[in-house]
């Protein structure tokens, strides 16, 4: 005998289509006004982050109406056409509807194709070449940054920028992939081996910031932050003529600079540097550790050293990561930079 197929009205009364899309629009407007309240970002800090905020809250207000239309209709019709305990009938029979599936096809296309066209006018805009621009150089390595300005002939491990100036960034990166991001510039940009990735942006509040790395990078990956001063063209101008006066006599480089430039203090402790990582071994008392490992090792105190910062590979203290420490210094620094480094850490930071 065949089944009765099942009513599917469960005794509810009111039109289910209806029913649905006054549900959906009152939880799509509830849903946009919450997620546009919400203050996804801090405080801006570039002239094209507004445009990126507006972008974004356009893309809030399209897709969450959507989302949230989506949802209420699927969660309601679930509850509104479930089976009753017991009732093992099949659902009334159906057809497709063709003039319903063009309108969800092509409200949907017209609605991406215009997000797309917007987002791309966004991002031409900010990514056109400006008048005056200061160049520079970005460098990732595990687990920081560097920063050369060509123009001003300086490299630093601190990205120090004039206020109102266009900067435009190129992005490297001697090892794995990394993700150049200052979230008051709402701008984020990969540095990818082999490539040279570009982004511009104008600085416009002075304050201090950071930069951190969006991609996972290995072990010291939360520790890769390094900091962004904002400052008066004034400022930038004194700063940038104290770098290029600045080293120790006769020209020998700073133990100190090196290891801020170097990035030595994201994975590193020394408290006379300020360095804070808990990656690699602590370095205040080097010189108890060089000695002791370098006797086992049948090196002096200085060559041990000098084997850790040039092939990190070949002995790992005991308790810490293998693998982890970049093997580019050697290549990166010269023998009278390592000469200078060794010598400031076998002081503890103190020479």
């Amino acid at each position: 005998m065949a089944e009765t197929p099942r009513n599917d009205d469960n005794g509810h009364e009111g039109h289910p289509f209806a029913q649905m899309i006054a549900l959906g629009v009152v939880a799509a407007v509830v849903g946009t006004a919450g997620a546009l309240l919400i203050p996804w970002f801090p405080t801006s800090a570039s002239g094209s982050a507004d445009k990126i905020d507006t972008l974004y809250d356009v893309l809030l207000i399209v897709s969450v109406p959507i989302f949230v239309l989506v949802m209420t209709v699927a969660i309601y019709s679930v509850w509104r056409f479930r089976a009753r305990p017991g009732d093992t009938r099949d659902g009334a029979p159906i057809h497709g509807n063709t003039r319903l599936e063009i309108i969800w096809v092509t409200i949907p296309f017209l609605l991406v194709t215009g997000l797309a066209i917007y987002g791309w006018v966004t991002l031409n805009d900010i990514e056109a070449k400006q008048p005056d621009e200061l160049t520079v150089n970005v460098t990732g390595q595990q687990f920081t940054w560097h920063f050369e300005y060509p123009q001003q002939k300086v490299t630093s491990s601190d990205l120090v920028l004039p206020v109102d100036r266009p900067v435009h960034f190129k992005i490297h990166t001697k090892d794995v992939i990394h993700s150049f991001w200052v979230l008051q510039f709402r701008l984020k940009s990969d540095a990818v081996p082999g490539l040279t990735t570009r982004i511009r942006v104008t600085p416009d509040r002075i304050g201090d910031y950071e930069v951190v790395c969006a991609e996972l990078c290995g072990i010291g990956h939360a520790t890769m932050r390094n900091a962004v001063h904002v400052v008066s063209k004034s400022e930038f101008n004194s700063w940038v003529a104290k770098q290029t006066g600045g080293g120790t006599a006769g020209g020998a480089p700073s133990g100190k600079q090196l290891f801020a430039a170097n990035g030595c203090g994201a994975c590193h402790t020394l408290a006379a540097a300020g360095a804070t990582g808990n990656v690699g071994p602590k370095l205040d008392d080097l010189a108890k550790m060089a000695a002791k490992f370098g006797k086992q090792r049948h090196e002096s105190a200085k060559q041990y050293v000098r084997e850790s910062i040039v092939t990190p590979r070949a002995f790992t203290v005991p308790g810490f990561p293998k693998n982890v420490m970049p093997t580019t210094f050697g290549k990166d620094l010269s023998k009278q930079q390592i000469d200078a480094l060794v010598h400031y850490l076998l002081l503890g930071g103190k020479g």
